[in-house]
Protein backbone atom coordinates (compact mmCIF):
# COMPACT_ATOMS: atom_id res chain seq x y z
CA UNK A 1 0.00 0.00 0.00
CA UNK A 2 3.09 2.47 1.28
CA UNK A 3 5.00 1.29 -2.34
CA UNK A 4 1.74 2.55 -4.63
CA UNK A 5 1.24 5.88 -2.46
CA UNK A 6 4.51 6.30 -3.22
CA UNK A 7 4.06 5.46 -7.10
CA UNK A 8 1.48 7.67 -7.31
CA UNK A 9 3.00 10.50 -5.79
CA UNK A 10 5.99 10.01 -7.88
CA UNK A 11 3.37 10.25 -11.04
CA UNK A 12 1.98 13.41 -9.91
CA UNK A 13 5.01 14.64 -9.42
CA UNK A 14 6.19 14.08 -13.16
CA UNK A 15 3.32 15.33 -14.27
CA UNK A 16 3.64 18.78 -12.56
CA UNK A 17 7.27 19.05 -13.77
CA UNK A 18 5.96 18.38 -17.60
CA UNK A 19 3.06 20.43 -17.20
CA UNK A 20 5.27 23.12 -15.93
CA UNK A 21 8.04 22.47 -18.73
CA UNK A 22 5.07 22.12 -21.75
CA UNK A 23 3.85 25.74 -20.10
CA UNK A 24 7.04 27.67 -19.90
CA UNK A 25 7.72 26.29 -23.87
CA UNK A 26 4.17 27.43 -25.20
CA UNK A 27 5.14 30.61 -23.75
CA UNK A 28 8.90 31.21 -24.68
CA UNK A 29 7.37 29.93 -28.50
CA UNK A 30 5.47 32.85 -28.69
CA UNK A 31 8.41 35.05 -27.52
CA UNK A 32 10.33 33.01 -30.17
CA UNK A 33 7.56 34.10 -32.73
CA UNK A 34 7.70 37.53 -32.12
CA UNK A 35 11.58 37.90 -32.41
CA UNK A 36 10.93 36.07 -35.85
CA UNK A 37 8.33 39.04 -36.82
CA UNK A 38 10.86 42.01 -35.18
CA UNK A 39 13.95 40.60 -37.25
CA UNK A 40 12.15 39.91 -40.34
CA UNK A 41 10.17 43.02 -40.21
CA UNK A 42 13.47 45.19 -39.93
CA UNK A 43 15.13 42.73 -42.49
CA UNK A 44 12.04 43.32 -44.95
CA UNK A 45 12.15 47.22 -44.17
CA UNK A 46 15.83 47.20 -45.23
CA UNK A 47 15.53 44.95 -48.25
CA UNK A 48 12.56 47.98 -49.90
CA UNK A 49 15.21 50.90 -48.60
CA UNK A 50 18.27 49.02 -50.49
CA UNK A 51 15.66 48.23 -53.35
CA UNK A 52 15.25 52.06 -54.10
CA UNK A 53 17.81 54.08 -56.24
CA UNK A 54 18.67 57.73 -57.18
CA UNK A 55 19.92 57.94 -60.66
CA UNK A 56 23.03 60.11 -61.63
CA UNK A 57 22.75 62.03 -64.81
CA UNK A 58 25.30 62.59 -67.07
CA UNK A 59 26.27 64.75 -69.72
CA UNK A 60 26.49 63.33 -73.13
CA UNK A 61 29.62 64.78 -73.84
CA UNK A 62 31.31 62.54 -71.08
CA UNK A 63 34.17 60.50 -71.59
CA UNK A 64 34.18 57.05 -70.09
CA UNK A 65 37.34 57.50 -67.97
CA UNK A 66 34.99 60.56 -65.80
CA UNK A 67 32.34 58.29 -65.75
CA UNK A 68 34.51 55.06 -64.37
CA UNK A 69 35.88 57.54 -61.88
CA UNK A 70 32.83 58.80 -60.84
CA UNK A 71 31.57 55.12 -60.60
CA UNK A 72 34.35 53.51 -58.28
CA UNK A 73 34.38 56.71 -55.85
CA UNK A 74 31.06 55.74 -55.57
CA UNK A 75 31.55 52.26 -55.13
CA UNK A 76 34.17 52.95 -52.92
CA UNK A 77 31.96 54.62 -49.95
CA UNK A 78 30.35 52.87 -47.06
CA UNK A 79 27.46 54.16 -46.89
CA UNK A 80 27.16 52.60 -51.32
CA UNK A 81 25.97 49.41 -51.11
CA UNK A 82 26.25 48.87 -55.64
CA UNK A 83 26.13 50.87 -58.44
CA UNK A 84 25.50 50.52 -62.08
CA UNK A 85 26.09 51.93 -65.38
CA UNK A 86 23.24 52.49 -67.54
CA UNK A 87 24.11 53.67 -71.45
CA UNK A 88 21.96 55.61 -73.47
CA UNK A 89 20.88 52.23 -75.55
CA UNK A 90 20.22 50.58 -72.21
CA UNK A 91 17.90 53.23 -70.99
CA UNK A 92 15.65 53.35 -74.18
CA UNK A 93 15.52 49.78 -74.62
CA UNK A 94 14.17 50.08 -70.42
CA UNK A 95 12.29 52.67 -71.43
CA UNK A 96 10.73 51.29 -74.42
CA UNK A 97 9.85 48.25 -71.92
CA UNK A 98 7.67 50.00 -69.70
CA UNK A 99 6.28 52.07 -72.39
CA UNK A 100 5.35 49.22 -74.75
CA UNK A 101 6.21 51.14 -77.91
CA UNK A 102 9.31 52.63 -79.97
CA UNK A 103 9.76 56.08 -78.81
CA UNK A 104 13.11 56.32 -80.54
CA UNK A 105 11.64 55.85 -83.80
CA UNK A 106 8.94 58.19 -83.59
CA UNK A 107 11.16 61.31 -82.15
CA UNK A 108 14.25 59.87 -84.41
CA UNK A 109 16.59 59.90 -81.74
CA UNK A 110 17.68 58.32 -78.10
CA UNK A 111 16.86 61.55 -75.71
CA UNK A 112 17.98 59.86 -72.70
CA UNK A 113 20.75 59.87 -71.20
CA UNK A 114 23.63 57.67 -69.75
CA UNK A 115 23.28 57.31 -65.96
CA UNK A 116 24.44 55.35 -62.70
CA UNK A 117 22.05 53.89 -60.96
CA UNK A 118 23.07 54.16 -56.58
CA UNK A 119 21.82 51.85 -54.18
CA UNK A 120 22.76 52.94 -50.97
CA UNK A 121 22.80 50.59 -47.71
CA UNK A 122 19.20 51.09 -45.51
CA UNK A 123 21.07 53.61 -42.78
CA UNK A 124 21.72 55.74 -45.48
CA UNK A 125 18.43 56.18 -47.22
CA UNK A 126 16.88 58.76 -45.12
CA UNK A 127 15.83 61.86 -47.50
CA UNK A 128 18.61 63.82 -45.26
CA UNK A 129 21.30 61.67 -46.37
CA UNK A 130 20.44 61.52 -49.95
CA UNK A 131 20.26 65.00 -49.94
CA UNK A 132 24.39 64.88 -48.25
CA UNK A 133 25.06 62.72 -51.28
CA UNK A 134 23.08 64.62 -54.05
CA UNK A 135 25.60 67.12 -52.73
CA UNK A 136 28.10 65.53 -52.96
CA UNK A 137 27.65 63.78 -56.52
CA UNK A 138 26.77 67.46 -58.08
CA UNK A 139 30.17 68.48 -57.85
CA UNK A 140 31.02 66.35 -60.69
CA UNK A 141 30.91 68.85 -63.59
CA UNK A 142 29.82 66.16 -66.01
CA UNK A 143 26.73 65.38 -63.78
CA UNK A 144 23.75 67.26 -65.11
CA UNK A 145 21.28 66.16 -62.38
CA UNK A 146 20.23 63.83 -59.91
CA UNK A 147 16.56 62.03 -59.77
CA UNK A 148 15.46 60.00 -56.59
CA UNK A 149 11.62 59.18 -55.31
CA UNK A 150 12.20 61.92 -52.52
CA UNK A 151 8.45 61.25 -51.63
CA UNK A 152 8.87 57.38 -51.54
CA UNK A 153 11.96 57.74 -49.27
CA UNK A 154 9.89 59.91 -46.62
CA UNK A 155 7.14 57.42 -47.25
CA UNK A 156 9.34 54.35 -46.17
CA UNK A 157 10.76 55.96 -43.67
CA UNK A 158 7.83 57.05 -41.55
CA UNK A 159 5.61 54.28 -42.21
CA UNK A 160 9.26 52.17 -40.73
CA UNK A 161 9.26 54.20 -37.82
CA UNK A 162 5.85 53.86 -37.14
CA UNK A 163 5.77 49.93 -37.63
CA UNK A 164 8.96 49.69 -35.43
CA UNK A 165 7.02 51.67 -32.59
CA UNK A 166 4.15 49.57 -33.06
CA UNK A 167 6.39 46.17 -32.56
CA UNK A 168 8.04 47.76 -30.01
CA UNK A 169 4.39 48.31 -27.56
CA UNK A 170 3.42 44.70 -28.35
CA UNK A 171 6.51 43.12 -27.60
CA UNK A 172 6.85 44.69 -24.42
CA UNK A 173 3.27 44.10 -23.37
CA UNK A 174 3.83 40.69 -24.92
CA UNK A 175 6.53 39.91 -22.17
CA UNK A 176 5.23 41.57 -19.82
CA UNK A 177 2.43 38.70 -20.33
CA UNK A 178 4.97 35.87 -20.70
CA UNK A 179 6.69 37.06 -17.15
CA UNK A 180 3.47 37.02 -15.38
CA UNK A 181 2.92 33.28 -17.11
CA UNK A 182 5.60 31.73 -16.21
CA UNK A 183 6.12 33.26 -12.88
CA UNK A 184 2.62 32.08 -11.93
CA UNK A 185 3.26 28.57 -13.11
CA UNK A 186 6.72 27.97 -11.35
CA UNK A 187 4.48 29.70 -7.85
CA UNK A 188 1.82 26.89 -8.07
CA UNK A 189 4.51 24.22 -8.66
CA UNK A 190 6.64 25.48 -5.53
CA UNK A 191 3.37 26.01 -3.72
CA UNK A 192 2.52 22.21 -3.93
CA UNK A 193 5.71 21.46 -2.54
CA UNK A 194 5.40 23.70 0.39
CA UNK A 195 5.62 21.41 3.04
CA UNK A 196 8.55 19.48 1.84
CA UNK A 197 10.23 23.04 2.21
CA UNK A 198 8.56 23.13 6.04
CA UNK A 199 9.87 19.72 6.40
CA UNK A 200 13.31 20.20 5.47
CA UNK A 201 13.23 23.35 7.81
CA UNK A 202 12.04 21.25 10.97
CA UNK A 203 15.17 19.06 10.38
CA UNK A 204 17.33 22.03 10.57
CA UNK A 205 18.53 22.59 6.48
CA UNK A 206 20.02 25.77 6.02
CA UNK A 207 17.75 28.81 3.50
CA UNK A 208 20.36 28.24 0.97
CA UNK A 209 20.83 24.37 1.27
CA UNK A 210 16.67 24.60 0.77
CA UNK A 211 16.83 26.72 -2.02
CA UNK A 212 19.74 24.72 -4.41
CA UNK A 213 18.12 21.83 -5.33
CA UNK A 214 14.77 23.88 -6.13
CA UNK A 215 17.13 27.03 -8.41
CA UNK A 216 19.05 23.80 -10.07
CA UNK A 217 16.02 21.95 -11.18
CA UNK A 218 14.19 24.96 -11.87
CA UNK A 219 17.65 26.46 -14.36
CA UNK A 220 17.16 22.43 -16.03
CA UNK A 221 13.29 22.84 -16.51
CA UNK A 222 14.14 26.58 -18.06
CA UNK A 223 17.04 24.80 -20.66
CA UNK A 224 14.80 22.04 -21.12
CA UNK A 225 11.65 24.90 -21.97
CA UNK A 226 13.87 27.14 -24.48
CA UNK A 227 15.04 23.81 -26.33
CA UNK A 228 11.54 22.59 -26.96
CA UNK A 229 10.31 26.30 -27.74
CA UNK A 230 13.43 26.17 -30.22
CA UNK A 231 12.64 22.78 -31.73
CA UNK A 232 8.69 24.34 -32.57
CA UNK A 233 10.12 27.39 -33.89
CA UNK A 234 12.71 25.69 -36.34
CA UNK A 235 9.56 23.26 -37.40
CA UNK A 236 7.81 26.56 -37.61
CA UNK A 237 10.15 28.57 -39.87
CA UNK A 238 10.46 25.19 -41.93
CA UNK A 239 6.65 24.87 -42.98
CA UNK A 240 6.82 28.33 -43.79
CA UNK A 241 9.22 28.52 -45.73
CA UNK A 242 7.85 25.12 -47.48
CA UNK A 243 4.69 26.72 -47.85
CA UNK A 244 5.10 30.30 -48.80
CA UNK A 245 8.02 29.67 -51.20
CA UNK A 246 10.70 31.32 -48.97
CA UNK A 247 8.41 34.72 -48.60
CA UNK A 248 9.25 34.66 -45.49
CA UNK A 249 12.69 33.58 -44.41
CA UNK A 250 15.40 33.02 -41.63
CA UNK A 251 18.90 33.35 -43.70
CA UNK A 252 20.87 34.83 -41.01
CA UNK A 253 22.44 32.32 -38.98
CA UNK A 254 23.80 35.01 -36.65
CA UNK A 255 20.62 36.32 -35.64
CA UNK A 256 18.46 33.25 -35.81
CA UNK A 257 21.75 32.00 -32.63
CA UNK A 258 20.64 35.12 -30.91
CA UNK A 259 17.18 34.17 -30.91
CA UNK A 260 18.17 30.82 -29.72
CA UNK A 261 20.52 32.21 -27.14
CA UNK A 262 18.07 34.79 -25.86
CA UNK A 263 14.76 32.21 -25.34
CA UNK A 264 17.35 30.34 -23.60
CA UNK A 265 18.45 32.92 -21.17
CA UNK A 266 15.04 34.44 -20.40
CA UNK A 267 14.03 31.12 -19.96
CA UNK A 268 16.78 30.22 -17.53
CA UNK A 269 16.59 33.41 -15.94
CA UNK A 270 12.76 33.88 -14.98
CA UNK A 271 12.73 30.12 -14.09
CA UNK A 272 15.25 31.25 -11.15
CA UNK A 273 14.36 34.43 -10.24
CA UNK A 274 10.67 33.08 -9.99
CA UNK A 275 11.77 30.24 -8.03
CA UNK A 276 13.69 31.79 -6.13
CA UNK A 277 11.33 33.98 -4.89
CA UNK A 278 8.94 31.67 -4.19
CA UNK A 279 10.88 29.66 -2.57
CA UNK A 280 11.69 32.09 -0.03
CA UNK A 281 8.31 32.97 0.82
CA UNK A 282 7.25 29.68 2.22
CA UNK A 283 10.69 29.73 4.03
CA UNK A 284 9.39 32.76 6.04
CA UNK A 285 6.03 31.92 5.86
CA UNK A 286 4.34 30.86 8.86
CA UNK A 287 3.19 27.25 9.69
CA UNK A 288 -0.71 27.97 10.06
CA UNK A 289 -0.44 30.10 6.23
CA UNK A 290 0.45 26.69 4.76
CA UNK A 291 -2.69 25.53 5.02
CA UNK A 292 -4.05 27.95 3.21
Amino acid sequence: MKYRENGLSKTRLRSSYLTLVMSISLVLFLLGVLGFILINARELADYFRESISFSVMLDDASKDADIRMLQKDLDAKHYVKSTKYVSKDEAAVKMKQELGEDFVSFLGDNPLPPSIDVYLHAGFTSPDSVAKIEKYVLQYPFVKEIYYPESLLFLINENVKKISFFLLVISSFLFLIALTIINNTIRLSIYSRRFLIRTMQLVGATRSFIRRPFLIQSAFHGLLAALIAMSLLMGMLYLIEKEFFLMFTFESTNLFLLLAASLIIIGVLINIISTFFSVNKYLSISEDKLYY
